[in-house]
């Protein structure tokens, strides 16, 4: 095939429909259809598919492919490159060639049409092959499949090397094994330039070099010979400093000899399987293809490998199925089990026991017939014994024997360069060359999803299996599957926890088994017969690891198990020094535990975090109770996160905001177990200093249950104090909840909070509390144009407003544009936000500020500037966002946007922006702005015409708003559209409904604004009644309680256009100009609409 071919043809849609298809990645990327070229341009384009083809006929998932193509350097957005990436090869190849599952995405070939995997059958087949004749030209087969180097489109990123190098390991076993079949058939003059080029390019690779010796000496060129062998002895001396290996020293005293049998070729004999020790399994392998991929290439670039891990991962299970598939290793895979081993002593003899060589089971100093240096160093003997052969020695277990297993692996590899060691450890051998594989947990889902996603999963896929097999006819379903995942993700993924767990599913369904996890030792207690006892149960594994440290490592152990989200270096030193360990040795301690598995660390904050594994802590837990330590532990915990959350406190107004909500929500478990800590132990005063300091954290958060569960605990307790501390905690325990069903909760608490504050006589110190009795007024005590008695201005706010605070000052400016809006007093609307913004700027407060920015893009789209709008609200928007998801993040800035965006003709994007911000208030959990946006979405739909889907957006809407507790506001705007579209379908009754409804709503809510629209509604309705100048009188009133018109009232604009045509422009404007004189109280007071319009 030529890249001109490639390149004429382009792609291929019907790929894949009965057509011959054929990737090779053994080389360059090549794709054929029928024997013709198909095109697959660009790099990644090509790794893709190359990455696809291994594993040709089986899902890779989303992440494997991030960590194939991009390695450490992924791209913002990984998962949607991927998906891009996927959709141009699919235009290159075939949709149908690259289908997508919950698992990930598959390359739909069977792996035969792979030269990858076509390869490898037919090695196996050449092995098996009866005549050396018939091995020589299978294995010659095979090789001919090559055409460069393995995967060269998706070389440079660390799996795709890991899986080349296993290739090219194969590749180099293949070639020797042909060469042998060759020389078996007497081809040796033939072979000499091959096996001498060989030699060059790998001259310390002595059983290369004894093939060539041979080929010389059998050729006729025994001198040749000889002089090949001087040459490997000085090169090994140089190199290594060691002898020839034993086979080659016999081959030497054979050629000296002038042995015949040299001359003659060896008899043809069926091939045998290699030599080793490997039992079969007698279960799957579940879930480690990317570990399998990483060892085999960590094999192939080094000599040394170890796997880590804590008890129970699974290392041994890896260690033996990356033995199992390695390929290049002649002499075999050999398996040294070192758990049973207690004397250091007898390492080495179980490993020559393992091996079957002479020496096993001599303890030391006993020679049994060995020679005498032998028997004084059996170390010396295994050597000896393995210097010129290729195997992987696996020494399984070395925990417990670190230092006899780093001398054995260190003489072995220095004296023996063919030999490769994989070593299994709960902590590193600490040698120069060891290459570390940490064994990770097996993925589980990190949230809700049906049996068919969670079964993507290898945590789920091996609980599944071992259980079916435990209880002939489990299966995952969407039924069982909740309780699956609580067990997946209680257990950690751990695997040998995971077969515990499926053992007892064989009497209890999974939500059962998850129930009682609390107890999970207790629990997880029927391990396999045939294991070790300390595998037998999750105990006995944990107890392993806890047997084997020393005093100080035992009790940081211990005290870290008190952190429930990992903790700091700083968090650590300062909890774990006690008794026995000094804090300036903390951090030695914590790197031990890090290297023995038993403490993890992750970096992807920045901030190194210290955690563990929930088995591992609820372990130490248990040790915690036991060392009479704990109350001494968790009041340390508890005054640690205090006096963080006090520090944080003041930043949280200030430009640093983000870097500080970032530390709180690291520590938000830890911060809540601590303040839960204080209630427990009645401490009412640290409970409600928690509260003070934690409060602003939670509303900006978004957490109202959080807030209203603290601070109702800590109040319940006795002697609270009376003081500032209180006061603050009150106040800004009531922000989150005045919206919801605990406004009566929150009101109380802010009347206490002014009470405490006004009982003081003092103006207080922090800023909140000078704003305590603005926001009493404005929450407290019910809304009225009486606040602002000399026109647009709050008494209250006046010294607020020249407050040395740039926050407060914020919050005074906002606070009086907010209650003037809605009382329709415009005048200085855009003078209080200015105001705002400037102060917020100064402070630094993002909070603050996009509020701002929302009330003045307000403005601008009342005047038609929606472009101008939309800007504010995206940056508004942009500033939300940084600060979380939650109640501090307005959504109405969201649909403000859809609307200015829909305004300004951008009608696609508006409704991109809406199902955006439905879709993120599902995701947390937020019924009140799901239902903000559900409605939104039918106003648009409105617009556009589709009434059916307007209809069913509005019935949602109108039931959540109904259904909810909190304002009137939102119900009667829904009530109102609702009305709109009755009108719409000609249904009058229906219409009159809702906006007699949506009426007494506003009205209940004293917002102006809103009732400002809902009399838009009714203007809508008489003008279907046939009375035009009744509905002018209701656009004037509605007009004079907003402040102005609205431009951003598409639908009220649109009722005013037709009742203004219906009138003509005089009538129109004098009978709107007597709505204009209509008061709210006028329209609260009078029964319907009808009245409302023609009281004044």
């Amino acid at each position: 095939m030529t890249a001109g071919a490639s390149a004429r043809l382009g792609p291929v849609p019907w790929m894949g429909h009965n057509h011959l298809v054929r990737i090779a990645i053994l080389g360059p990327l090549e794709v054929t259809a029928d024997g013709r070229a198909v095109a697959v341009g660009g790099a990644r384009l090509r790794a893709l598919l190359a990455v696809l083809a291994l594993d040709a006929g089986r899902p890779v998932a989303v992440d494997a492919l991030v960590d194939a193509l991009w390695g450490e350097d992924p791209p913002a957005a990984a998962p949607n490159a991927v998906q891009s990436l996927v959709s141009r090869l699919r235009a290159a190849i075939g949709r149908d060639l690259v289908p997508s599952g919950p698992a990930g995405y598959r390359l739909a070939v069977p792996p035969e049409a792979v030269d990858a995997h076509d390869f490898e059958t037919r090695v196996a087949a050449a092995r098996r092959a009866g005549t050396a004749a018939e091995r020589a030209a299978g294995l010659r087969a095979a090789l001919d499949l090559w055409r460069g180097p393995a995967l060269a489109d998706a070389r440079g990123r660390p799996a795709a090397d890991a899986r080349a190098a296993r290739l090219e390991a194969l590749r180099r076993a293949a070639l020797e094994e042909r060469l042998d079949a060759d020389l078996a058939l007497g081809g040796h003059a033939g072979l000499i330039p091959e096996l001498a080029a060989l030699a060059a390019a790998d001259p310390l690779r002595e059983p290369l070099r004894a093939r060539l010796i041979r080929a010389l000496y059998a050729a006729g060129r025994q001198a040749d010979a000889l002089a090949e062998y001087a040459a490997l002895r000085r090169e090994l001396a140089d190199e290594l400093g060691v002898d020839p290996s034993p086979e080659l020293a016999d081959l030497h005293v054979a050629m000296l000899r002038r042995d015949p049998v040299l001359l003659a070729p060896p008899a043809a004999a069926p091939a045998e399987p290699p030599p080793g020790n490997l039992r079969a399994p007698l279960t799957s392998f579940v879930g480690r293809d990317r570990d399998l991929e990483r060892v085999a290439g960590l094999l192939a670039a080094g000599r040394l490998v170890t796997l880590t891990g804590p008890g129970g991962a699974g290392k041994t299970r890896l260690a033996l199925e990356a033995g199992a598939r390695a390929a290049g290793f002649p002499d075999g895979v050999w398996n040294v089990e070192l758990a049973p081993v207690e004397d250091p002593g007898e390492v080495v003899p179980a490993v020559l026991a393992a091996l079957r060589l002479p020496g096993a089971g001599l303890g030391p100093g006993v020679r049994g017939g060995l020679p005498a240096r032998e028997a004084r160093d059996p170390l010396d003997r295994l050597v000896r014994a393995l210097r010129g052969r290729r195997l992987l020695l696996v020494l399984d277990n070395c925990e417990h024997l670190l230092d006899a297993a780093a001398r054995l692996a260190d003489r072995v590899l220095a004296g023996c360069p063919d030999v490769r060691i994989l070593t299994t450890s709960r902590e590193p051998l600490g040698i120069t060359g060891e290459a570390l594989w940490p064994v990770g947990p097996l993925a589980a889902p990190p949230g809700p999803v049906d049996a068919a996603a969670a079964l993507g999963y290898p945590a789920v896929r091996l609980l599944a299996e071992r259980a079916a097999a435990a209880a002939p006819g489990f299966a995952v379903t969407d039924e069982n599957a909740a309780g699956v995942l609580r067990i997946c993700r209680a257990l950690d993924g751990v695997p040998l926890a995971i077969e515990l767990a499926a053992a007892r599913l064989r009497a209890l369904t999974p939500a059962q088994v998850a129930d009682r996890l609390d107890d999970r030792f207790r629990l997880l207690r029927a391990g396999s017969r045939t294991a070790l006892p300390r595998h037998r149960t999750l105990r006995a594994v944990v107890d392993w690891s806890f047997d084997l440290l020393t005093a100080p490592e035992r009790a940081l152990w211990r005290r870290l198990a008190v952190f429930h989200g990992g903790a700091t270096l700083d968090a650590a030193e300062t909890v774990g020094a006690g008794a026995g360990l000094d804090g300036a040795d903390v951090l030695d301690v914590l790197i031990a535990l890090v290297g023995k598995s038993l403490v993890t660390v992750d970096a992807s904050g920045g901030t190194p975090r210290y955690g563990m594994l929930e088995t591992i802590r609820a372990y130490g837990l248990d040790r915690l109770a036991e060392s009479g330590e704990e109350a001494a532990v968790r009041r340390a915990h508890a005054a640690y996160f205090l006096d963080l959350a006090e520090t944080a406190a003041p930043h949280l107004h200030r430009a640093d905001q983000l870097v500080w909500l970032a530390r709180l929500t690291a520590e938000h478990d830890d911060l809540n177990a601590a303040l839960r800590g204080t209630v427990a132990a009645g401490d009412a005063r640290s409970a409600v200093r928690f509260c003070a300091a934690l409060g602003w954290y939670w509303y900006l958060r978004g957490r109202a249950a959080e807030t209203r569960e603290h601070m109702a605990q800590a109040l319940a307790l006795p002697d609270v104090p009376r003081d500032a501390t209180t006061a603050l905690a009150l106040a800004v325990s009531a922000m989150p909840l005045m919206d919801g069903e605990h406004s009566a909760d929150a009101l109380a608490w802010l009347r206490e909070a002014h009470a405490i504050v006004a009982a003081s006589g003092e103006t207080p110190a922090h800023p909140v509390l000078r704003l305590v009795t603005v926001m009493y007024e404005l929450f407290g005590s019910g809304w009225s144009e009486a606040m602002i008695p000399d026109g647009e201005d709050i008494p209250a706010l006046r010294a607020l407003r020249a407050d040395p605070d740039p926050w407060v000052r914020g919050v005074a400016a906002f606070a009086c544009g907010q209650v003037a809006g809605n009382f329709g007093r415009t005048a200085r609307l855009a003078e209080h936000y200015a105001c705002a913004e400037e102060a917020f700027r100064t402070a630094g407060d993002r909070w603050g500020l996009a509020f701002t920015l929302d009330a003045r893009a307000e403005l601008l789209a009342r005047d038609g500037a929606h472009r101008a709008a939309a800007r504010l609200l995206t940056e508004a928007l942009r500033l939300q966002e940084g600060l979380g998801e939650g109640e501090a993040v307005n959504p109405f800035s969201r649909t403000k946007l859809a609307n200015s965006l829909f305004l300004a003709g951008e009608r696609d994007r508006a409704t991109a922006v809406l199902i955006d911000g439905r879709r993120r208030a599902e995701r947390a959990g937020a019924p009140e702005a799901t239902a903000l946006m559900t409605y939104w979405l039918g106003v648009l739909a409105l617009r556009l015409g589709r009434r059916d889907e307007a209809r069913a957006r509005f019935a949602a809407a109108e039931a959540a708003a109904a259904r909810l507790t909190g304002p009137p506001q939102f119900h009667a705007t829904v009530l109102t559209s609702g009305a709109l579209l009755d009108l719409a379908d000609g249904d009058g009754a229906a219409a009159r409904d809702r906006c007699d409804r949506a009426l007494r709503a506003a009205v209940a809510a004293t917002d102006y604004p809103v009732l400002a629209y809902a009399l838009g509604g009714a203007a809508a309705l008489a003008l279907h009644d046939g009375d035009a100048v009744r509905a002018a009188e209701l656009l004037g009133t509605a007009e004079a309680l907003r402040g102005g018109p609205d431009l951003a009232l598409a639908d009220v604009t649109a009722v005013e256009s037709a009742v203004r045509a219906a009138l003509g422009g005089p009538a129109f404007t004098a009978a709107r100009d007597r709505g204009r004189a209509v008061t709210f109280a006028e329209v609260a007071a009078a029964s319907g609409p009808a009245r409302a319009g023609a009281a004044g």
